[in-house]
Parts: structure tokens; sequence; C-alpha cells
């Protein structure tokens, strides 16, 4: 059981137990099955998150890094490419680029929103730019309208980076069906996680959809027979069974989500309004799902440290944005500066968020907060 005085920045266990009778009889159902691989599991699953998103494709795969290599993939994007993407983010976004010898173009970021910064898309485009990986970074879309409105007007694919976003929408229109192909994660500490790795990409392109069942089996649309260079990326059984268990709950999980947010919102108001932190923003246009809740501070450092020393743990995404990683840097050549992005590695702060928070445990957060800096 949760203790109110200790708050972690996750906790996975309340969900199962709360879970533990409906994910116990699905993975026993599968085990008796012996069906274990792309199953009727994975095609019940595929069809059930086509019903939820609206998106005429949902494609299971191993994990979200393979959604979106599989992606880049399926749009013949490779060496000599560039890909532009916000410098601020997990390092799979880039990474799936570099591994098929393409380039990552880093952007900077909106310091409000921490996405991708679209008024600087056009001053990065070339002629070997091919496509755009707008992230949908803590549960808001990015501008999707001014990024599509780029991207058709140079002739860019787009792949939406959904990993942190499943059920968001941005003007009325659901997170995966602006782009051409959308990704998505269902690592366990996702809003929808499985146990274990899964993930999934989606599409409302026939053609695009074809390729990517091809590619996830090893570029083979007929068992043994192979028609183009794919590799093994495919959902379990077991794991689409648990997420079709946790998709059932996922509206009111997101619900619980956003009030806990508002929660937030409320016992930070004083300080955000003496800025000396900043809450987060959500776009009128846009809804937010809280897979983070994302503070900017410059007091960060000190901040995690009171709050650990009161039971209540914090993550810090992301610690070095991409631009600096070690693994870009070219030898003799000095980064380009992206001044929101590194800024944002010194004082985004994500709290305690999980459904099963409790009100005692979002008070005793947001009261140390508010202790900590009445007393600077």
């Amino acid at each position: 059981m949760l203790n109110n005085n200790h708050v972690p920045s996750f906790d996975l266990q309340e969900q199962y137990r709360m879970l533990e009778p409906e994910i116990t009889q699905a993975v026993t159902e599968v085990l008796h099955s012996g069906h274990y691989i792309m199953g009727p599991q994975v095609e019940a699953f595929e069809r059930e998150m086509e019903a939820y998103t609206g998106v005429k494709h949902a494609i299971g795969v191993a994990n979200g890094s393979d959604a979106l290599l599989l992606a880049l993939m399926a749009l013949g994007i490779g060496p000599a490419d560039e890909v532009i993407l916000p410098a601020f983010t997990f390092f799979a976004t880039a990474g799936a680029v570099a591994r098929l010898g393409a380039k990552p173009v880093f952007a900077d970021i909106d310091p409000v929103t921490f996405n991708i910064d679209s008024g600087s898309l056009e001053g990065l485009i070339t002629p070997k730019t091919k496509a755009i990986i707008p992230v949908h970074l803590y549960g808001q879309m990015a501008e999707m309208d001014a990024i599509v409105k780029i991207a058709q007007k140079h002739n860019l694919r787009i792949i939406e980076d959904a990993a942190q976003a499943i059920g968001s929408q941005y003007n009325g229109k659901g997170v995966c069906s602006f782009g051409d192909i959308g990704c998505l994660s269902f690592y366990p500490t996702k809003n929808l996680g499985a146990c274990g790795d899964a993930g999934m990409v989606l599409t409302n392109n026939d053609s695009l959809a074809e390729r990517l069942r091809i590619l996830r089996v090893h570029g083979a649309k007929k068992k043994y027979y192979h028609s183009i260079l794919g590799f093994n990326s495919r959902l379990d059984e077991i794991q689409a069974a648990i997420l079709r268990v946790k998709l059932r709950h996922l509206p009111e999980w997101t619900k619980a989500r956003q009030e806990i947010a508002n929660r937030y919102h409320a016992g930070l108001q004083m300080l955000d309004a003496q800025r000396r932190l900043s809450t987060p923003k959500t776009r009128s246009n846009a809804t937010h799902v809280f897979h983070q809740y994302t503070l900017w501070t410059e007091n960060r450092d000190a901040l995690v440290r009171h709050l650990q020393d009161h039971g209540i743990g914090t993550a810090v995404y992301y610690p070095l944005s991409l631009h600096l990683q070690e693994v870009f840097q070219v030898s003799g050549a000095v980064p380009r500066e992206l001044p929101n992005a590194e800024k944002a590695t010194q004082c985004a702060l994500s709290l305690p968020m999980f459904p099963e928070l409790t009100a005692e445990m979002i008070n005793h957060v947001i009261g140390q907060i508010n202790l900590f800096f009445n007393r600077q």
C-alpha cells in the first residue's frame, strides 16, 4: 500500500494490485492458448487501438524505439538524409535517425511547453531534409498545424513521436493522426504501460501500413520469403493481453492525472505568480494528459535535495540535451547553441505523477515545495 509520507516519483505496484485479477486471467488465457507471438491478442489490441485513436492502422511492435526506427525505414530515410527533431527529448528519437545513417538536425524548444519550437524549423531545412519528428513531450502535443504547414510547403514527411502523449489532442484532433506515421511506447511507466517492452506504429496510409507490417517481420510478407530488409520487432501475446486490460482503464487514469495536475496548479499558483517557479502550461487549443508534471525552476537542484529529505521522489527529464551528447559530437565542430533546450536541462523538474497518488500525498508534495521557497 502507498505511504502518504513517502511519495515516489512513480509507482507501478499499486496499479498492479488493483488490476491483478484481470491481468492474471488475461495472462493465464494466453499461456493456455500456446500462441505467444503476434496472435489473436495482438490483433484484438491493434483493432482496439485503432478505435481508441481514430487512426486507420495500428501495428504492434516490440518497443517504442523500434517504432521510430520502423517509421523512418518505411519512409525511406537513409544515409545523407537529414531529419529535424527537438534537442530536448529522450535519446531514442535521435538514435533511430542516426542508426540509419541519417543526420539528426536539432531544433530548440518552446520553454513554455518544452515542445519543438515550430518557429525555428524553416531555418533548419536544407535540400537534404526529408522529415520532421515532433515529440509530444510530457503529454502535450506540439504545434501541429504550423508543423504540418511547413512540412507540406517543403514536401517533408512527419513522424509523430507520441510516446508520452497517448490520448492527447490538438485542435480537437487526436495524437498520431497529423503525421504520416505516429509512434507509441508502452514502456511500463507510460500512461498506458505494458509489463515489459512494447510499442506501436500508427498510420492512415494503406501502403505505409503494409510496408510497416512487412518490416517488423524481417521484411517478409509471406513467411520465409523476404522482399525488403526488415528486422524482428514483434509484439508478443502476453503484453498485448495485458495492454488490452489496461486500455479499458486508460480514460479514467487520464482523468486522474489531469485532476492531480489541477491540484498541483492550485497549490503552487502563488509561487507561479511570484515567478519563483513555472507550472506546466496547457495551450488553449490542446489537451494535456500529464505523462509528467514538469516544473521550471532555477532553484531545481536545491529543491530536489529538499524534497528527497522529506521522502518525495522527483525526476529530471532530461539532464543533457541531445545536441551536446558525446555520441553526436563531430571532431573539431562546435555544437550550435540551443539556449532554451540547454536551460531546460538545468531547470526542468518532474514531480510525482501517477493515477494512484492520494490527496494526502499531493498535499505533502505541495506543502514541501511551498515550505522550500518560503524559506528562501
